[in-house]
């Protein structure tokens, strides 16, 4: 899950899993496998580092957990 904001700046979480394409038109637009869409204030960088993080983040739970810890 990563944090977006809305253009009116509520905060929301978009499950990354469900993210089929994030374009920017001049708003960036989050198109979900659902074909839902969603637009936010964030950039296309912005929700690529968050996802990044996230999935790392993930990763590095799993890891602990299985006592694989790096």
């Amino acid at each position: 899950m990563i944090k977006v904001k809305r253009l009116n700046g509520k905060e929301f979480v978009v499950n990354s899993d469900l993210i089929l394409y994030v374009e920017e038109t001049p708003d960036t637009v989050i198109t979900l496998t659902t074909g839902q869409k969603v637009v936010v204030i964030d950039t296309i960088d912005e929700i690529i580092d968050k996802t990044i993080d996230f999935r790392t983040k993930s990763i590095e739970y799993k890891r602990r957990v299985e006592g694989k810890e790096v």
